[in-house]
């Protein structure tokens, strides 16, 4: 449900790329999906007469689906003194262009936990095809 994605989130439209959690396994993985539509405000502007969901966004959906894992694990809410930013990105390969109509399944696994440094595996598929095959880092900061 949104609402309880929300409260995982701070990230509200046109930002908030993730629509559902499928499977939470606290310390170990998550999966979730992206519903991607023609109404996405990317679209303009990105290849307009073919549209694609920019990479970087995929790369994001799969960082904002870590941060849910994140907070179930820890079994805490983000606030101003607990907030976890993407602080790495290594091994990005895009495989296959995501256009509207397609839903996103994004997968993360919690490869190491260090203190306040989280990394995870992502993966993003549409169907049985590999998108975005990413490794993500976050980090605990905070607001002041």
């Amino acid at each position: 449900m949104i609402q309880e994605i929300m409260k995982y989130l701070p990230h509200r439209f046109p930002f908030l790329l993730v629509d559902r959690v499928l499977s939470c396994t606290p310390n170990e993985s998550l999966v979730a999906i992206k519903n991607v539509t023609i109404n996405e405000p990317f679209f303009t502007g990105h290849f307009p007469q073919s549209p694609v969901m920019p990479g970087v966004l995929i790369v994001e959906a799969l960082a904002q689906a870590s941060g849910i894992l994140i907070y179930q694990s820890t079994q805490q809410l983000p606030t101003a003194d607990n907030w976890f930013y993407l602080a790495g990105v290594d091994n990005a390969r895009f495989k296959r262009i995501v256009t509207p109509g397609d839903t996103l399944t994004l997968s993360v696994e919690i490869l190491k936990v260090k203190r306040d440094i989280w990394k995870f595996k992502g993966t993003a598929k549409v169907g049985d095809d590999t998108a975005c095959s990413v490794e993500i880092m976050n980090a605990r900061g905070n607001l002041a």
